[in-house]
């Protein structure tokens, strides 16, 4: 059985939450819920769930104050964070890039039962790695909206990697493919799609319908056989038609 606090101001939400996971979910025991930053960090501390559903807005406070609180008692966190939010573009992006699961409001069945069967899958692989919430707390600080470093979740664990050591980005179906600077492919169970609204101001261009490219990496355009690019790791990428006058553009700005 999976223990999970519930950490949310609002009481309609919090039994709403639970009828929900006691509707859809199994093998999750809600042992403690609390309204507060104060009530939280006390109920986490002395409960010590393996999951936490934590609301950003709280009454004193936020529920990164409760994630700096906890890593400063304790070093580090040892729980699976999912946050309840309101569509913040801000806290959604910080999230995304921190492969952290979150859950809009209202909460969707459909989008709960698939962020517990990931959370469950990774606790019966013991894939209970949480070094991406240092790096959501580190970008939460920094407060800016260009972050260096992306966490990347795979079936073995959460990899962290520099956003500037990515090569490239290859759809896979529903999955996308990330080549990194001196490191073995890594997979990812998310669309490209996702990656592109995440990784364009940061220098990438979507050129095909199944490539993603970092321009720092781009070595020659060659106009023949339809277009392609040949990337620093010697790979051809196919441009789509529709993709040739912008990425010429580009190229002649950098």
């Amino acid at each position: 059985m999976i223990t999970a606090i519930l950490v949310d101001d609002d009481q309609h939400l919090r039994t709403g939450l639970k009828a929900l996971l006691d509707r859809y979910t199994n093998d999750i025991a809600i042992i403690g819920e609390a309204d507060s930053v104060k009530t939280g960090i006390a109920a986490i501390s002395k409960l010590k769930p393996q999951v936490i559903f934590l609301d950003i807005h709280l009454s004193d406070g936020t529920g990164f104050d409760i994630l700096e609180k906890l890593s400063a008692n304790d070093g580090k966190i040892n729980a699976h964070i999912i946050f309840i939010t309101a569509h913040e573009q801000y806290a959604v992006k910080a999230f995304r890039f921190s492969a952290l699961d979150f859950l809009l409001k209202p909460v969707d069945f459909e989008e709960l039962q698939h962020t517990m069967a990931k959370i469950k899958e990774a606790t019966a692989k013991h894939n209970n790695s949480f070094e991406h919430i240092d790096l959501l707390l580190e970008n939460i600080r920094k407060k800016v909206d260009h972050y260096k470093r992306i966490a990347l979740s795979t079936s073995d664990g959460i990899h962290l990697f520099e956003v500037a050591d990515i090569i490239r980005c290859e759809a896979k179906v529903n999955y996308t493919q990330f080549f990194i600077k001196n490191h073995k492919p890594v997979l990812i169970s998310r669309t490209l799609k996702e990656y592109e609204e995440l990784l364009t101001e940061h220098g990438f261009e979507r050129v095909h319908q199944s490539h993603l490219i970092n321009l720092a990496y781009l070595k020659s355009y060659i106009k023949n056989d339809g277009g392609y690019v040949i990337m620093a790791d010697n790979s051809n990428i196919p441009i789509a038609q529709s993709k040739k006058e912008k990425l010429q553009e580009l190229i002649k700005a950098l």
